[in-house]
């Protein structure tokens, strides 16, 4: 899966730094791919959810979720559906769909 995002050079080493610190740079930006694979894959499969719902189903951490979905967005993969769902905490959080996602399911 190709994304506007990791078109762009990491940021996250700069070029100074030791190569262990391009190697990371190298594994996190490998590891944040596979988290929007498998992101888009739950919201496509279950329907529209909210972060805690997805990290439930996707057995991924609700931090790693809530990093991706603003560039997931960025990049046209998902939206909100302007609807809120309740947290695993209780509160109000927003809702997420897949772009171009027909079904009609909702968490």
């Amino acid at each position: 899966m190709q994304l506007a995002f990791f078109d762009q050079p990491p940021v996250r080493a700069r070029r100074a730094d030791p190569a262990t610190s391009h190697q990371a740079a190298a594994s996190a930006r490998e590891l944040a791919e596979r988290h929007v694979g498998i992101i888009l894959a739950t919201l496509k499969a279950h329907g529209s959810l909210g972060k805690d719902g997805i990290a439930a189903r996707s057995r991924l951490d609700g931090v790693a979720v809530c990093r991706r979905l603003g560039e997931m967005e960025r990049d046209g993969l998902i939206e909100q559906t302007g609807r809120t769902v309740k947290s695993t905490a209780g509160r109000e959080e927003r809702e997420w769909r897949a772009v171009g996602n027909n079904e009609s399911r909702t968490a």
